[in-house]
């Protein structure tokens, strides 16, 4: 009872502001998790309101804080508009469309947006990030539209539904899965709608934690998917008693790509202790095909990009990026970091390793169907002709994996102009964020197709036992789909090698060289 008590108590993490690690993200997006807000943040929070509200005593002009927005910037509204202003910003910006958005991701938001507003350069008071962090905690979920955002000027629309919780509109999710009012939610955390002040709602609406949300989770399953396909391949070239020399850490050091060194180190940690490849060490066999023998050449490159996507969504998830910023000194600076065109490089460049991960995988699978080149029977069944084996299994792995190669065009190429031009060029990266979600369950399916598949012929083959690491992550697959010696109802495979490709329980040698891990 206390061993189940301890795995369901929430992880208590306290958020500094500019230091929040990938690590940590990764655990908002899972859940069960209580946040807190590292102290010394408050100091800055209440700099930044009082120079805000000393501006709108003096009566100067400051865009943001008494002038209009955007193209109306010039503007002027009377003091005693101001929270007027506000409110009807966030509720003309409301706008937003589709379905909401998944709960890991309005976890990030909540979590992100409280961290960039606790920078100390927004001029919000404490207690709107005490409430952003106290819905977090509660499982009070805002129900944010997934479209409606391209991605400059901040997410408005996406983070407007957000703000509207704050003044006691909007809709919000409850653990339970019930819908309530905004007000409704504030009172269940103990507070009660904000009276918005001064810059306080344009805060909550500039600024890139969406997008960058998207991005993130997109990032986190990009990992899973990617570990899933390292090992579908050192179980697909066991089942073809594949060569290893392609995996010498000569080879690599002589390249030195970073990524490829790391990959091909964390195969042969996988297969270290196999019987299976020194039982073939005379078999004759010079050069695999390149779904083989180059998974540290393309995996590695896949890894490389992932580890600068995560860089930069790390610094964007710590970033102050609304706009008017204020400054120690009493400076109020417009400027544009609200434009997310660094979150929309780095979802572009994610897409493309997912898509890739799928892509070799898709071919390593297809390898293990042909006999001519696997030395396994076709379609990986023994009766063949009365039943079909793999063979439409592998048409769904081709399907899915051209699917991506369309999703993965990069969105960030886009633009649209809005707000009569004033906005006229946008970054498009709350779309390419969110994509990745797609990308992620169809790369599942492939890496998790192969797997299967590498499995089946694996004990088509049944000899020499492979690696420890390698035998117990085929135990695992045994015990999601039995082997297939005649045709069953596949669908229901399919999808249990896919949850199994979106684990997170992977060997340390493989988890290690993830970004959200090391």
């Amino acid at each position: 009872m206390n061993n189940n008590a301890s795995r369901t108590a929430p992880v208590s993490i306290v958020l500094t502001p500019g230091d929040v690690d990938l690590a940590t993200l990764r655990r908002v997006h899972a859940g069960g998790v209580q946040l807190a807000l590292d102290p010394s943040a408050r100091t800055g929070l209440l700099a930044a309101q009082a120079t805000v509200r000393k501006i709108v005593e003096s009566g100067d002009v400051v865009y943001g804080i008494n002038t209009g927005f955007g193209k109306l910037a010039q503007t002027i509204i009377p003091a005693e508009r101001l929270a007027e202003l506000q409110r009807n910003l966030v509720l003309s910006h409301s706008a937003g469309t589709g379905e909401p958005l998944a709960a890991g991701v309005v976890r990030l938001v909540l979590a992100t947006k409280a961290v960039s507003l606790a920078r100390g350069h927004s001029g919000v008071r404490p207690e709107i990030v005490d409430a952003l962090i106290g819905l977090c905690n509660a499982g009070l979920l805002p129900r944010i539209p997934s479209k409606g955002s391209v991605g400059a000027s901040g997410d408005l629309a996406p983070l407007a539904h957000l703000a509207c919780v704050l003044i006691g509109e909007g809709e919000v999710t409850t653990p339970q899965g019930e819908v309530i009012g905004g007000a409704d939610a504030l009172r269940l955390i103990g507070m009660t709608p904000f009276v918005l002040g001064p810059k306080e709602g344009l805060a909550l609406l500039n600024g890139t934690q969406v997008s960058t949300a998207l991005a993130l989770a997109g990032l986190f399953g990009a990992e899973d998917v990617f570990a899933a396909g390292l090992m579908a391949g050192a179980l697909s070239l066991e089942a073809i008693q594949g060569s290893i020399k392609p995996f010498d850490a000569r080879i690599h050091a002589a390249r030195g790509q970073p990524g490829q060194i790391a990959v091909a180190g964390a195969v042969r940690a996988l297969l270290d202790g196999s019987e299976i490849v020194p039982s073939h060490a005379d078999c004759g066999r010079v050069q695999d095909p390149y779904s083989i023998r180059c998974v540290p050449q393309v995996m590695g490159a896949c890894l490389d990009n992932l580890a600068h996507a995560a860089r930069v969504l790390r610094t964007e998830a710590n970033a102050a990026s609304d706009n008017p910023l204020v400054f120690d000194n009493g400076d109020v600076i417009s400027g544009g970091n609200f434009h997310a065109e660094p979150v929309a490089f780095a979802a572009d460049i994610i897409a493309l390793s997912i898509s890739e991960i799928g892509a070799i995988s898709e071919r390593r699978m297809a390898l293990l169907l042909d006999s001519g080149l696997s030395g396994l029977p076709p379609f990986l069944v023994r009766d063949g002709g009365v039943n079909s084996g793999f063979m439409i299994a592998q048409v769904t792995a081709a399907a899915l994996a051209s699917e991506n190669k369309s999703l993965a065009h990069p969105a960030s190429v886009d633009s649209l102009p809005t707000s009569a031009n004033q906005e006229d060029h946008v970054s498009m990266a709350t779309f390419a964020g969110r994509r990745l979600a797609d990308m992620v369950e169809n790369t599942a399916v492939v890496v998790g197709i192969e797997a299967m598949a590498a499995a089946q012929g694996i004990e088509l083959k049944r000899g020499p036992k492979s690696s420890p690491l390698v035998e117990a992550e085929f135990a695992a697959i045994r015990e999601r789909v039995p082997f297939i010696d005649q045709d069953i109802f596949f669908a229901p495979t399919i999808e249990a090698m896919r949850t199994w490709a979106r684990q997170d329980s992977w060997p340390e040698a493989v988890r290690s060289i993830l970004p959200s891990h090391a």
